[in-house]
């Protein structure tokens, strides 16, 4: 058997990180069984589904890597085919017709509430084979009176419900249009849907569905049901916590690895292992090591994710990344360093690509203004002879690796007489505008000639126009 599995999220706004999750999960099962991924929009709420929000799914998709082998598909693309299935559970006594006002659907859980029961539809219409005049009606399941049905959760393990507890679902509104626990079932069917990987708030959904796909005569899928995500004070996830756009993580200036990395360690687990290529994602995960309950986002353990995979991931990938960001600030990365050279300079302190981009811009455009109290504290004292003798030093350097360049800071210390520390911060300030940079051999050699010499020269004025030193 190929395995299956599908990715169905509704288009009523972005990709969350609950979404991403199951996603995760589903094309790794498929990924590590050869099997096929499917990515089904499930757009019949038309109220509320949008083209932004398939767009929003799609870009979130991509930017994770989490490519799919069949889709989209789309639900309202398939309205014929549901109600070929509907007309067809009608004809063989398995849906009926409801006729049922709204009125008289409130007033029946009204009385059912008033005696302590579960409010529920008594299937008053299912015997009844006449219209009623002015009344288009629904269609509603013909679910089975007695007996149970069986969940073998490849999560949670058996579960039972009685079918007493299930009333006689709507499969189609008057209007026509099918609901969601229909369209999923029929979706399933026709797609080939082996497994059904998806968040246990799903759970109340499954008896339902297993009972049309029975009704059918279809094969059922082995069902899975993920844990919900947390915040970290217990209570349900919302934005105030981190679930936010998956694109706004990459706007913030996370890596996609680290998210991918951080969404799998949300329920499952492999032994103590915390960092997870995702090669070794697709080959350890496996359903049955997914956490019974629900799991907690912690922001900060995202944040130690994405600075290791910025430390440690391929430069050339992490300067394709940071490019981008550099774009978000106007700056063309062509206009200065190889980016991949910026990254080997600023990943040990940086967490993000935006703090590395915004780091980094002085290496692309001129800076505004020097750091007020790095400018006071660095161009005092000695400052005005040691930018000037560096000045002469670096002008006449003719090899401009940052090995010479040390050179040159360490001789011009020596020189003057004063320690190399008092040489390289007023350097740092004079090229970058403020007193943290990576080593100032290795800023110098990546600013270039023209624009550390020009630096200096404006750090020169700068000091002679406040008359500092």
């Amino acid at each position: 058997m190929t395995i299956r599995t599908r990715f169905a999220p509704s288009p009523t706004g972005y990709l969350h990180i609950g979404g991403a999750r199951t996603a995760l999960f589903s094309w790794l099962y498929a990924r590590r069984h050869g099997g096929t991924f499917v990515l089904r929009i499930e757009d019949t709420d038309l109220e509320r589904s949008t083209a932004e929000s398939v767009n929003a799914i799609l870009e979130g998709m991509t930017w994770l890597g989490l490519e799919y082998d069949e889709g989209p598909f789309y639900q309202t693309e398939r309205f014929d085919r549901y109600r070929q299935v509907t007309q067809q559970l009608l004809d063989e006594g398995k849906a009926y017709k409801c006729y049922c006002t709204r009125e008289e659907l409130d007033a029946m859980r009204a009385d059912q509430m008033a005696r302590k029961e579960k409010p529920r539809y008594d299937g008053r219409c299912r015997n009844r084979s006449e219209p009623r005049p002015g009344v288009e009606p629904v269609v509603r399941f013909r679910n089975p009176d007695e007996g149970q049905v069986t969940i073998e959760d490849m999560v949670r393990g058996q579960v039972l419900v009685s079918n007493a507890e299930l009333d006689d679902l709507i499969i189609a509104r008057s209007d026509g249009t099918p609901t969601y626990n229909f369209t999923v079932v029929v979706d399933d069917l026709d797609m080939g849907i082996t497994h059904v990987i998806r968040g246990d708030d799903h759970l109340s959904n499954t008896p339902r569905q297993m009972n049309i796909l029975a009704a059918l005569g279809a094969p059922l899928p082995r069902y899975a049901h993920v844990p919900m995500i947390l915040g970290a004070d217990g209570s349900r996830l919302s934005k105030r916590h981190g679930a936010v756009s998956v694109m706004q993580y990459r706007d913030d200036g996370y890596l996609p690895e680290a998210v991918l990395n951080y969404l799998v360690r949300l329920g499952w687990s492999h032994g103590d292992q915390e960092v997870f290529s995702v090669d070794e994602m697709i080959e350890l995960f496996d359903l049955g090591q997914i956490n019974h309950s629900a799991s907690s986002f912690n922001p900060d353990k995202l944040l130690w994710l994405n600075h290791h995979y910025l430390m440690h991931g391929d430069p050339l990938h992490v300067a394709h990344h940071l490019r981008w960001h550099l774009g978000q600030l106007g700056i063309d990365p062509t206009d200065g360093p190889d980016p991949v050279e910026i990254v080997k300079a600023q990943r040990e302190r940086c967490k993000t690509l935006v703090d590395m981009a915004r780091h980094s811009a002085f290496f692309y455009r001129d800076f505004a203004a020097y750091d007020e109290k790095a400018a006071q504290k660095n161009f005092a004292g000695d400052a005005p002879r040691v930018l000037e003798a560096l000045r002469a030093a670096l002008s006449d350097l003719s090899d401009w690796q940052r090995e010479a360049i040390h050179g040159v800071l360490a001789s011009t210390a020596e020189d003057l007489g004063v320690k190399l520390g008092s040489v390289a911060q007023p350097l740092r300030v004079a090229v970058t505008g403020t007193s943290v940079s990576p080593p100032i051999d290795v800023t110098v050699e990546l600013l270039g000639r023209e624009k550390t010499l020009c630096r200096i020269d404006r750090a020169r004025e700068f000091v002679r126009a406040l008359g500092l030193g």
